[in-house]
């Protein structure tokens, strides 16, 4: 049933009342959990297991035969090639002949007990999303939390076959098992790299250090911040280095003028995410964006409405200040992961409202969550004007350049989505990420090495991960078109493309199949999965609606 808007302003109130007693309370890393019960939610349940029939693997020997191979190091692409997978690890990349010449079988590996036949198509890394939420709580305000389930299966149909948890906004020990399964295949889901959200409420760095050692025994790879007072930040930043944690942030801005992007990777931090904190870093005449008289950070049109002017107020591109951040922040191996995508709707809310894909894809209570709403996160959009649209379309020009310079400098870039949140729905949003690096000026390459390889060396997995190369864990994409030539085949919903011969328009879906750890999926079967969740959940709350005698408040 669809609660009212007083109804969703006192739950979202509920959040924000008590937190920091409540933090100090509960078992570290299960903050979200305690915060989910006094809103009176609870957790969706747990993905079910992988059912039979369901992918198919790890075999004895797997060989992919003639496909044209795109490595994820930038290396231009190669064909063909046949690839072997023995269990779970590339074991042989081999050249077999020339493009239009017949292969001679004598050159080609020998023959496996599972063969995928390649040939006119593409084999890419898995992907690896660089910024993902599983789920949030304040989508069970608009509906049901959604299934992990819904989730995984559009993250793998577009390819992404790690994911790099930020947050574990549903609890940690529910992430964290999440993580576990899907490492042994026991559940249909990408591998999942778990960083928990660092609650910040702490006054001595010994009770930091000592709550960052609690999360790393319960399963956390990484921590993310939001803000907390400067020698808290360092104290845990310090801690999760001593145990091999990651280490990301989300420079808000109720924390950015006392730790931005500088003086937190001055502390070891691995990554940024988005933009927060570095226009801050860029500040040459102010330590404060200029805040209109009434701005309150709890509107969220004010939050995001005055963040696309805030690139305008830092320094010039090729000034002194923006040479000597970038230059820092290459020189500390420090990687930014500025999901673009995530922020599209503030440029061209009427494109993102009407994507393609929310039609089959969407959950009634995702689509409701986007809309505008004073208390779920993302869904600022209350009166978003032109002269909003504007602003943002020339942040993203700025903060473009910023991103595409780094990169051409020897900086590192990731490609992070953060789908769940204005507009962008899972594995939909990656690939439009992919299409926004390329606008940025990267090449089709470089956006798959930022998708793939520099990816796995955030999270301190390329040995594993990242590229196709002999020893690796056989993640891989296999795609029936060019991406280099068109990433917009890469969606679930296709490619609308005119047909010359027959004069009808078609849509070009590429994504065959999805190979993670071994294991082949059969990507066209998951967003089928996932068309048939929608169609139930639209069903139920249809016979919701048309049962007599209920309060339909």
């Amino acid at each position: 049933m669809r609660r009212t808007g007083r109804f969703l302003l006192s739950l979202g109130l509920g959040l924000t009342i008590g937190t920091a007693a409540m933090a100090q309370s509960v078992d570290p890393g299960e903050e979200a959990v305690a915060r989910m019960t006094q809103m009176g939610l609870t957790q969706p349940l747990p993905a079910p297991d992988r059912p039979a029939g369901e992918g198919a693997g790890p075999f004895e020997r797997l060989v992919i035969r003639g496909v044209t191979l795109i490595d994820g190091t930038g290396a231009p692409p190669v064909g063909p090639v046949d690839v072997v997978v023995e269990g779970n690890r590339i074991t042989q990349v081999q050249s077999v002949g020339f493009p239009g010449i017949p292969i001679n079988p004598a050159g080609r590996p020998a023959a496996g007990t599972q063969e995928i036949d390649g040939h006119g198509q593409y084999l890419l890394p898995g992907f690896i999303d660089s910024h993902t939420h599983i789920a949030n709580m304040l989508q069970g305000l608009t509906g049901p939390i959604p299934s992990p389930d819904y989730v995984f299966k559009l993250w793998l149909a577009h390819g992404v076959t790690t994911a790099r948890e930020l947050g574990s906004g549903l609890g940690l020990d529910w992430t964290v098992d999440h993580k576990k399964r899907s490492a042994t295949n026991a559940v249909t889901a990408p591998r999942l790299v778990v960083h928990v959200a660092f609650p910040g409420h702490f006054t001595e760095t010994d009770e930091a250090r000592k709550w960052v050692r609690a999360v790393r025994r319960k399963g956390a790879d990484g921590l993310k911040f939001f803000g907390a007072p400067p020698e808290i930040i360092a104290a845990a930043i310090d801690e999760a280095k001593k145990l091999g944690m990651k280490t990301a942030f989300h420079h808000a801005q109720t924390a950015v003028t006392r730790v931005n992007v500088i003086d937190s990777a001055r502390m070891g931090l691995d990554s940024m995410e988005h933009w927060y904190g570095l226009p801050e870093a860029l500040f040459t005449d102010r330590q404060v964006q200029h805040y209109p008289a009434d701005y309150n950070y709890n509107d969220e049109q004010h939050r995001f409405g005055e963040a696309g002017r805030l690139w305008q107020q830092a320094a010039p591109r090729g000034s002194e200040r923006w040479n000597a951040v970038m230059e820092e922040l290459i020189a500390r191996d420090f990687t930014l992961s500025p999901t673009f995508t995530i922020y599209e709707a503030n440029r061209d809310v009427m494109r993102e409202r009407n994507a393609d894909w929310h039609k089959d894809y969407s959950l009634p209570g995702i689509k409701r969550f986007f809309e505008p709403n004073r208390v779920a996160h993302g869904s600022y959009h209350f009166d978003w004007t032109t002269a909003d649209e504007i602003a943002w379309k020339e942040t993203f020009r700025i903060w473009m350049s910023f991103i595409n310079e780094y990169k051409n400098r020897g900086g590192r870039v990731t490609a992070g989505s953060d789908s769940g949140f204005i507009y962008k729905l899972f594995g939909f949003g990656f690939i439009r990420e992919l299409e926004l690096l390329q606008e940025a000026g990267f090449h089709p390459l470089e956006v798959v090495s930022a998708a793939t390889l520099n990816g796995a060396e955030l999270i301190g997995r390329a040995a594993d991960l990242g590229s196709i190369e002999p020893g690796k864990l056989a993640d891989m994409v296999l795609v029936s078109e060019n991406p280099l030539a068109n990433f917009k085949v890469l969606y679930g919903t296709g490619h609308m493309r005119l047909d010359d011969e027959t004069g009808a328009i078609k849509q070009v879906s590429a994504i065959r199949h999805v190979i993670k750890d071994g294991v082949v999926y059969d990507a066209q079967a998951l967003l089928a999965d996932v068309r048939a969740m929608v169609d139930a959940a639209e069903e139920a709350e249809k016979a919701e609606a048309e049962s007599p005698g209920e309060d339909k408040e």
